[in-house]
Formats: C-alpha cells, sequence, structure tokens
C-alpha cells in the first residue's frame, strides 16, 4: 500500500454552548499544508451554515446538536456527513445533513457533477435509477419525483455513490432521509475516470 492510499488523520473539536452540542471533524498532519487548510475551511464553513439555517443563535429558542459520520476515508478521498438537529418546540425538531466529499492531496471539494464525464447526461441516469427504486420501495411521495437536482446532496461509501434527500424534500417526516446507494459499476460508463467515483472502482 503506498502513502498516498492511507487514510487522513481526524482531529475530533467540541463546541459547548448555551444550547448548544457541536462535534465536528478536522484533518490533521495532512502534506501538503493548503489541501489541510482548504478541507478544514470548508467544513467549517458548512458547519456554520447549516447553524445559520437551523436559526442558531438568532432564534433564542433553538437548541442545537451537530456531530459529524465519516464515509470514505481511503484512495485520496474523504467523504463526510455533517448532521444538525434543531429543536425550537413543537411536535419535534429537523435534522439537516450536508456532506462534502474531497480530494486529500488537493484539497478540492467535488461538486456531484465532477464525478461524471463532461457532457454525460448523469443527472438522467441517477434520476432513473432513483425513479426506480422508489416505484420498488413504494414511499408515499409528497411530491412527484422528475428528477434530482444537478448539485443533489451526495456522499461516498463502500464503492457506492449514496444519493439523498433531506427530511420533507421528497417524503413525509416519518421518512426521515431517503438514501439511494448506487453501485459504481452501475453507471461505471459515465464516471469520470480521475474523479473519486473511478477511485473506487478499482
Amino acid at each position: 500500500m503506498d502513502g498516498l492510499d492511507q487514510p487522513v488523520s481526524i482531529q475530533t473539536y467540541q463546541v459547548l454552548r448555551d444550547k448548544l452540542q457541536l462535534l465536528y471533524p478536522a484533518v490533521v498532519n495532512l502534506k501538503p499544508y493548503t489541501a489541510q487548510l482548504a478541507i478544514n475551511t470548508a467544513i467549517v464553513n458548512a458547519v456554520n451554515k447549516q447553524l445559520r439555517e437551523q436559526g442558531y443563535p438568532q432564534n433564542p429558542m433553538t437548541d442545537v446538536t451537530a456531530h459529524y459520520e465519516l464515509k470514505t476515508n481511503e484512495r485520496s478521498v474523504l467523504s463526510l456527513s455533517l448532521w444538525n438537529y434543531a429543536f425550537s418546540g413543537g411536535a419535534h425538531g429537523l435534522t439537516i445533513q450536508n456532506s462534502l466529499t474531497f480530494n486529500t492531496e488537493t484539497g478540492k471539494a467535488y461538486a456531484l457533477q465532477d464525478l461524471f464525464k463532461p457532457g454525460s447526461d448523469y443527472v438522467g441516469k441517477l434520476s432513473a435509477i432513483i425513479q426506480a427504486e422508489l416505484k420498488t420501495r413504494d414511499i408515499p411521495l409528497l411530491v412527484e419525483f422528475k428528477s434530482i437536482r444537478p448539485n443533489q446532496d451526495f456522499y461516498i461509501a463502500d464503492k457506492a455513490l449514496v444519493i439523498y434527500f433531506q427530511v420533507y424534500e421528497l417524503a413525509a417526516y416519518v421518512y426521515g432521509f431517503l438514501y439511494f446507494p448506487i453501485s459504481v459499476y452501475a453507471i461505471q460508463d459515465i464516471i469520470a475516470e480521475d474523479g473519486p467515483l473511478g477511485k473506487m472502482l478499482y
């Protein structure tokens, strides 16, 4: 196993304030330092954006708990999910999840379109797979599913691209997040070989 295939080191930081319990990750001891800085800046920005979206600290009633999950940490790919649960009274709180996927050699953050060959109809192909899966799973939808967004939420885990939808984005609260794991082999023909999914193929 060459050095580049080693997972990067992750440190967890904790922020405890009134009505806030926050755990977030940072990459440590990564060379080059510019890659480490880019990754950590993107993570902090995403964590802060979630807090703002959930109304913390603007709404004094809002109580927030936030944590993260690592999805992939190998082959120069780091993919993780940031979770943020906010409760402001009422029947139940709301959780949002945002995922970030990086090239750990450069610090580049990948958008969904970056995973595929330029010009490939990745939206159409992924939407068709999800459409079929929705029928199979027979989930009652709040809105008719026509297509994913070009920047739909995703992470990479276990040789799969996992596309997901926020709570309420497609279905009622009780269904929570809807996840659609798509094997890299099912979309092999449109994957960008030098992108993070390409690295999972071999």
